[in-house]
């Protein structure tokens, strides 16, 4: 470690260059996996919220909630509890004359069910009436206040929104709670279809002629865009490791074939190999050590400034991942050049 210090106190300019490319790489990680991970959330933010264990839907809708209905025949063959929450889920565009419109989710609920009871209220208060909604705060951020008047997918009637709730999106997109009847009446489902499909807190294995149940991983995995957006971001995030590892492993080899004099010197007065691979590997950790945190200011700073719209998030999982992987890599890379410094022919290396 000693030498380590000395070495990199002499030569800044060299080191900080190599700690500064980590850097980048460090912040990089944090920062696609921040947007991985809030991507996913805002994929699955409100079925977490709900405690969802299981799904029921038809069969026939390839568990897409917007193309799954259930009829009042179904719903009866099923045992439903406090645990189960009955829905009606409709893709909408939901406009105010004068602003942008925008796409969200239409969920239809009881008011006794545990959905409505639980909505996360930060402004107004829940919806009442039939004509009336709740609406996640993107709304909010994008303008909308407490007793605008929207339209959906040009319904004739205009929704009163009455509340902004936290955290309800589903499909990247953010939820706006009303009651069933409304739900149908937007549809303009058949007579005799009650909702989309029903959120369950427990673990159900319920199965008839038209319905299933569903796991909520099996759920989530259908979920448009969602394994496939997780694939990419994993994908990315395995490959920036490996650049860090290369760029360690090469940077640190090309650095003691340079030092091969200076450490044939130090092995000819004595100095045990052990001693200079561990002053290499020390070195390793610590320019990554310094590149991680300057990459943990930088991510934190960076979240901070970022619009709300953007959707990155973090979790202590994700910091110590990225730790515990870079300084893997950093250890990996600092054993790269051990071979080399083993084989230093004292007399050779000096030139004798």
């Amino acid at each position: 470690m000693f030498l380590a210090l000395k070495e990199i106190k002499h030569e800044k300019m060299r080191y900080g260059l190599i700690v500064f490319m980590i850097f980048l790489i460090a912040y990089m990680i944090l920062a696609t996996w921040g947007l991985a991970y809030g991507l996913a959330r805002e994929n699955t933010v409100a079925l977490e919220g709900w405690q969802t264990k299981s799904v029921v839907l038809n069969k026939n809708a390839n568990l897409f909630m917007n193309s799954s209905i259930l009829t009042k025949d179904d719903l009866k063959k099923i045992d439903l509890t406090d645990k189960e929450a009955v829905v009606g889920e409709l893709q909408v565009v939901a406009k105010k004359k004068g602003k942008t419109g925008i796409n969200a989710q239409y969920m239809g609920v009881k008011k006794g069910e545990f959905i409505y009871k639980d909505q996360d209220v930060i402004a107004g208060r829940r919806a009442k009436s039939k004509y009336e909604v709740t609406a996640d705060s993107s709304f909010k951020d994008k303008g909308y206040k407490l007793g605008d008047k929207v339209t959906l997918n040009g319904s004739d009637h205009k929704y009163t929104i009455v509340g902004f709730v936290k955290d309800a999106k589903i499909n990247i997109e953010p939820i706006m709670y009303g009651f069933l009847p409304a739900w149908k009446e937007l549809k303009n489902v058949a007579p005799g279809i009650e909702a989309s499909g029903i959120i369950s807190q427990r673990k159900l294995s319920v199965k008839g002629k038209n319905f299933k149940a569903y796991g909520i991983k099996g759920f989530t995995q259908k979920l448009p865009g969602h394994s496939e957006q997780n694939l990419t971001f994993e994908l990315m995030i395995a490959f920036m490791f490996i650049i860090s590892l290369a760029i360690v492993a090469v940077f640190l080899y090309i650095l003691t074939i340079q030092k091969l004099p200076n450490y044939a010197v130090l092995r000819a007065q004595g100095v045990p190999a052990k001693t200079l691979i561990w002053a290499t590997v020390s070195q390793s950790l610590l320019l990554v050590t310094s590149a991680l945190v300057l990459a943990l200011l930088a991510i934190w700073g960076t979240a901070a400034a970022i619009p709300a719209s953007v959707p990155m998030a973090f979790t202590p999982g994700i910091f110590l991942a990225t730790i515990g992987g870079m300084l893997v890599m950093a250890l990996l890379g600092g054993l790269n050049p051990v071979r080399t410094i083993l084989k230093i022919d004292p007399v050779q290396a000096i030139g004798g």
